[in-house]
């Protein structure tokens, strides 16, 4: 029976994509795990996998196509055997349907049809969700020495991991890259009218286009208040300058930045003011159990926000080596979706451009977003007396339907000692 490609469901927000261009052309034969096209979605270009092996019989959707629905008929697989005639079936079948990568809340309890199968040399299938194989891939594990503890042996996030602990590692080839994003589309010269300055106009990117219509729900439907302490920083950067002169070479080096430190005081508010790290829905304020910090990253095509998953165990080395190695990917479009979906807290730092202060846009279903300014020298009052100090203004912006403004006044206290004292996050 013909394996109908439909267009993925690749993030939880994404209701259409882009089809950037097609891999592998009508009439070539395709084996299962092949990379066919490149999608382009809200966040990222990302490519979509074969799901069964055969020919790519027939293309229905064409390269550089705009506004593709997710489940739309985009390509047809005929398997081994089948003629052209099967082309006329085009009811969707189980195994048409292309699984949206998981995120890490959702590994935990996968869904049969969500496993993907790879080849092995031996012909044998292996059955794995994305997540896993891509996991065993970049460890070098060979999953045919792997059993799966999901549904009917399928290989998930947890079998990795506890190979992983286990050792005996196989080497295999690496997964090849999530594909960059495709450059900014050209400007479009235009011809004012009388009376009208000249101008040229860039179509909206499927990124830029959900960046819009998310931040306008979220400033329309959230009321938003704002809360803004200032910080004196002098004590964290003689601090961070300290580690960073006793970092190591080579191996487990490191470069702590401001904006570690901030992670790292959040992460630890947190804990103090678990009621801040939280989400409001019609039925009810959902508290999260773990403390999983978005920080914010401008691209070329939009802001997107990798995460610091448990960000309260995790120490300033740690912190700064993920939030480096996310930020880089991110702009090259080589996040994975469970590394920008969910989060429960966002920090937004626009001190590095020279911004004294700003109130941010919360980052729905979250409840907080922390604006961070830039450190500078500013008079101070000290004992009575005129001081200089280096202080940074940062701006909370709260969701009042979750967070009370009290809660709130809480929160930034905690951080404000955390900031101020940076001794106490090393306790």
């Amino acid at each position: 029976m013909p394996i109908q490609i439909l267009m993925p469901a690749l993030s939880p927000t994404m209701t259409e994509g882009n089809l950037v261009k097609w891999l592998k052309k009508e009439g070539e034969a395709v084996a299962s795990g092949d990379v066919l096209a490149e999608i382009e979605t809200d966040k990222a270009t990302m490519e979509v996998e074969s799901i069964g092996e055969g020919v790519l019989a027939k293309i229905v959707v064409p390269d550089a196509t705009e506004g593709v629905k997710v489940n739309e008929l985009i390509a047809i697989i005929l398997e081994e055997g089948e003629d052209t005639a099967a082309l006329n079936e085009t009811a969707p079948t189980p195994q048409a349907a292309a699984a949206p990568p998981p995120t890490a809340q959702a590994e935990s309890v996968p869904a049969p049809d969500a496993a993907k199968p790879v080849a092995t040399k031996s012909g044998e299938r292996v059955f794995a969700s994305p997540l896993a194989r891509r996991m065993a891939q970049q460890s070098g594990l060979d999953l045919t020495t792997i059993v799966g503890s999901g549904p009917e042996g399928r290989i998930v996030k947890s079998d990795i991991e506890a190979a992983l602990s286990g050792g005996g590692a196989v080497t295999v080839p690496a997964a090849p890259p999530v594909a960059a994003p495709s450059p900014a589309p050209a400007s479009v010269p235009t011809v004012a009218a009388a009376g009208e300055a000249a101008y040229s106009e860039v179509p909206n990117s499927m990124m830029r286009k959900v960046i819009a219509q998310r931040l306008g729900q979220a400033k329309r439907d959230i009321p938003h208040f704002y809360l803004s302490v200032d910080c004196a920083v002098d004590a964290l950067l003689a601090l961070r300058e300290d580690l960073n002169a006793k970092a190591p070479e080579g191996e487990g080096a490191y470069k702590l930045s401001l904006n570690d430190f901030v992670v790292r005081a959040v992460a630890l508010t947190l804990r103090k003011v678990p009621a801040a790290n939280a989400t409001w829905t019609d039925e009810a304020i959902q508290f999260y159990s773990s403390i999983d910090i978005s920080v914010a990253v401008a691209t070329p095509g939009g802001l997107i926000t990798p995460i610091v998953r448990d960000a309260d165990n995790k120490g300033l080395a740690r912190i700064s080596a993920e939030t480096r190695d996310m930020a880089e990917r991110a702009r090259e479009g080589k996040l994975m979706p469970e590394e920008y979906q969910g989060g429960g807290f966002t920090i937004s730092n626009m001190g590095m451009y020279g911004v004294k202060e700003f109130a941010a846009i919360i980052n729905p279903p979250q409840s907080c977003i922390l604006a961070i300014g830039a450190a500078e020298q500013r008079p101070v009052v000290k004992d009575g007396a005129l001081a200089i100090a280096t202080v940074m203004t940062c701006t909370l912006s709260v969701d009042h339907r979750s967070v009370d403004g009290a809660l709130g006044a809480e929160f930034m206290a905690a951080f404000k000692a955390l900031i101020e004292e940076p001794l106490t996050m090393l306790l």
